[in-house]
């Protein structure tokens, strides 16, 4: 029996959905699996995958475009094998609290690639992130770290098993 391969594929702006996408890629790697993690805008053709991870970061309410231009870009091949989509966005503990549901433009992916399920982990905005809005927020506090790297893993582990990998 051949390895499976997994793509992880990520859109990301300031680079924390980056670090969700490689913790994933690290937790399927340890459960057997040949593993590419690579950003969304460099996936032209899925078809030597088994499976696809796909996530995107969260900026008011709009899933991240590099994500959703992969996503359309590789529908035909992506509705024939399993799909699994992942946001990262909520700059609070919200995402630890409560499964949070896909914002419009994700349920409207998950329709049309027939996406295994999707979960929202928490985002990261710290004083290394670029930008106005990102300084704004973490100078009225409201910035941090929001990811679970536990949770992350957990999810990983559970889409290995899913994929039939031999643990």
């Amino acid at each position: 029996m051949s390895t499976k391969r997994v793509l992880v594929a990520y859109g990301s702006k300031h680079g924390a959905t980056v670090g969700i996408a490689e913790q994933i890629g690290v937790s399927l790697r340890e459960d057997g699996l040949d593993v590419v993690v690579a950003p969304a805008d460099d996936v032209t053709d899925v078809r030597g995958f088994d499976g696809v991870v796909l996530g995107g970061s969260l900026y008011a309410g709009h899933w991240s475009r590099k994500a959703r231009r992969c996503a359309e870009r590789n529908a035909e091949y992506l509705r024939h094998r399993p799909v699994f989509l992942f946001s990262s966005g909520p700059v609070d503990s919200s995402a630890e609290q409560r499964d949070i549901p896909p914002v419009r433009a994700v349920a409207r992916e998950m329709e049309r690639l027939g996406a295994l399920e999707h979960v929202t982990f928490g985002g990261s905005i710290t004083a290394r992130t670029p930008g106005v809005v990102a300084r704004a927020l973490v100078h009225e506090g409201k910035g941090g770290d929001f990811r679970n790297p536990e949770r992350i893993q957990a999810w990983a582990h559970h889409i290995g098993a899913e994929l039939g990998a031999a643990r």
